[in-house]
């Protein structure tokens, strides 16, 4: 099979083929990805400047309200709560934010991306966090690190470079004490025209991840279905290209033997039509010579 030229021709293009598709679906594999990521990250800041706008709008309704003064607001005299490692603190405002805020930061974990929602004071206060981080107290320290993280001060290096953030969507990478890393997303909130802290997007790096992954399968089996397509168009197209050739083999060792009364017929103009119309003159050739040979005897 192999010592057909056809074979060995669509051999070669199928190379040279597939060295294209891998190269071209290398870089549009990477350009998606990249793109995905960007649109993925974008949602995030916007999630943020979002946040940030309507919890600074919660405090400024309820300071208009009455509900506490302005001085209350920005209150960072932190009552320490006993019992509780990592500390956890109560302020002049948290007891009616964790009613304001509680659905409303629940609201942006309902992107799959979003690991936390949260608004923070300058200091990294966090005076109420999502539903899913005010689990009941175990006891297990561990446990309790990950399910109840309400009322504790953020004061690592991203906390507070975040809660102290004055520029939209400001974007670092969060090693969260859980050991969790993640993208952490911040836009600072202003209330009454001041700097009252900052709204912080936790975004998963691993659902980043996955979602890069899926289009990247994606993209490799549709990249496999079109290669795998066109090496099957290859093969056929290349055999019935020079299936003629296999016939004009058949008729030069037919003319060796000295059959030369089937006149050779051309098609076409192409490289095959020439070697026919060769064929052929070669035909009347030896087929004069016969003859000539023949009177001669």
């Amino acid at each position: 099979m192999f010592s057909k030229i056809s074979v060995k021709v669509a051999i070669l293009v199928t190379l040279v083929l597939s060295i294209v598709v891998v190269a071209g679906s290398y870089y549009i594999i990477k350009q998606q990805s990249d793109s995905l990521e960007a649109q993925l990250l974008e949602r995030g800041k916007i999630e943020s400047i979002l946040g940030a706008k309507l919890i600074g709008r919660v405090i400024e309704e309820a300071i208009d309200n009455g509900v506490f003064s302005v001085n209350d607001a920005f209150d960072t005299d932190y009552v320490l709560i006993p019992g509780f490692e990592p500390k956890k603190y109560h302020t002049k405002y948290d007891f009616y934010l964790d009613k304001a805020i509680l659905s409303l930061q629940d609201e942006f974990l309902k992107d799959d991306s979003v690991v936390f929602a949260v608004a923070v004071d300058v200091n990294g206060y966090l005076p109420t966090h999502n539903t899913l981080y005010q689990q009941p107290i175990t006891g297990d320290q561990q446990r309790d690190l990950i399910g109840n993280r309400t009322k504790r001060i953020f004061n690592d290096e991203i906390g507070i470079q975040a809660a102290h953030n004055t520029v939209p969507a400001f974007q670092q990478i969060y090693h969260r004490d859980t050991g969790v890393t993640m993208w952490d997303i911040s836009t600072p909130i202003r209330v009454k025209g001041k700097h009252w802290g900052g709204f912080r997007i936790g975004f998963s790096l691993s659902k980043t991840e996955q979602a890069k992954q899926a289009l990247q399968s994606k993209l490799l089996g549709i990249m496999a279905g079109i290669l795998a397509v066109s090496l099957l168009i290859i093969f056929i197209v290349v055999d019935r290209a020079l299936k003629p050739l296999t016939h004009f083999t058949q008729v030069a060792s037919e003319l060796a033997d000295g059959k030369v009364e089937n006149k050779i017929e051309v098609k076409g103009n192409d490289e095959i039509a020439q070697l026919a119309d060769v064929l052929e003159r070669l035909r009347v050739s030896l087929k004069a010579a016969m003859e000539r040979l023949k009177k001669k005897t």
